[in-house]
């Protein structure tokens, strides 16, 4: 870097309404997995931060739960959590999804965004609507607040991303960078496993069962003089009845989410795993507070 360039660095948070693709955003913009991605809403529960490293800047993302209007201790504490993420972001991201009008549920959500400064709207899944669609979300979304920029993409596909990080450098302060290169995410490796172990519960199970389902690592290690990781974790349902589909006939549910849990957590760690699963029942546990707080920290 010249001499006349300048570093920007700073922290950008990414919020919207459930199932608008924040994860997917955020996990095509730093180029790894570190938020689980789902087709049922309110898939992410805490915040995650993926930090992007370039030449001339360094950009920490914040993806955050879904802003909605909570019905149970759980909802609560991730609006909480959402909000909390971007109060002091430098820019934030308001994801809409073009696949859908600005629904009630969106502005919603601008309605407690839009004091903050540096507010981007961002028009996700550009590939699922014709551009006269995306005109008048962009159109409607103005009405409320005056974006500092409206910016298409889609996540899935990379489309239009660089243009995103392009305005994104443009709006970042300068300063030094706040870690190293190689540094992508501030989560230890237990949060990470334990989140592939949730996806996999969220993309296999039946519909009334996910929103219920915790992942808890019990215990994680590298085996002694082996590239090999040992794990233990249990999945939390909220009802007896829930643990039977959990297992499944003959453990067959169980060993698939095992197996595929398995290969995603090898592919992060780089190294073999030998992951055990174990299914309890903690009853009605998103009304407790504490035991949601808990479990959506994943008991770290």
């Amino acid at each position: 870097m010249n001499k006349e360039e300048t570093f920007r660095s700073g922290f950008v948070g990414i919020a919207g309404r459930p199932n608008v693709g924040k994860s997917t955003l955020l996990n095509s913009l730093v180029g790894e997995k570190l938020a689980i991605i789902s087709n049922k809403p309110q898939t992410t529960r805490n915040r995650i931060q993926g930090v992007l490293t370039k030449p001339r800047y360094q950009a920490i993302f914040l993806d955050t739960p879904g802003i909605h209007r909570p019905r149970h201790k759980l909802g609560e504490l991730m609006v909480k959590a959402a909000r909390s993420a971007v109060a002091d972001a430098d820019i934030t991201l308001f994801l809409v999804s073009a696949a859908d009008s600005l629904t009630d549920e969106d502005k919603y959500v601008l309605d407690g965004l839009k004091r903050l400064k540096n507010l981007f709207l961002v028009i996700n899944k550009i590939d699922a609507a014709a551009k006269p669609v995306i005109l008048e979300i962009i159109a409607q979304a103005n009405e409320i607040v005056t974006f500092a920029q409206n910016i298409p993409v889609s996540a899935l596909k990379s489309d239009n991303l660089e243009a995103l990080l392009t305005e994104i450098e443009r709006s970042l302060p300068e300063g030094p960078k706040f870690f190293p290169d190689d540094y992508i995410t501030d989560q230890p490796e237990r949060f990470i496993a334990a989140e592939i172990i949730r996806e996999k519960a969220l993309n296999n199970l039946r519909d009334e069962v996910p929103h219920g389902a915790a992942a808890e690592i019990i215990m994680m290690k590298k085996r002694d003089g082996l590239e090999l990781f040992d794990i233990e974790a249990t999945i939390y349902c909220e009802k007896d009845s829930h643990k039977g589909i959990v297992i499944g006939k003959n453990g067959a549910m169980l060993k698939l989410i095992g197996a595929e849990a398995r290969r995603d957590i090898e592919r992060f760690l780089g190294a073999p795993v030998n992951l055990q699963l174990w299914v309890k029942v903690k009853k009605d546990w998103r009304d407790n507070q504490a035991m949601a707080k808990s479990l959506m920290e994943n008991i770290l």
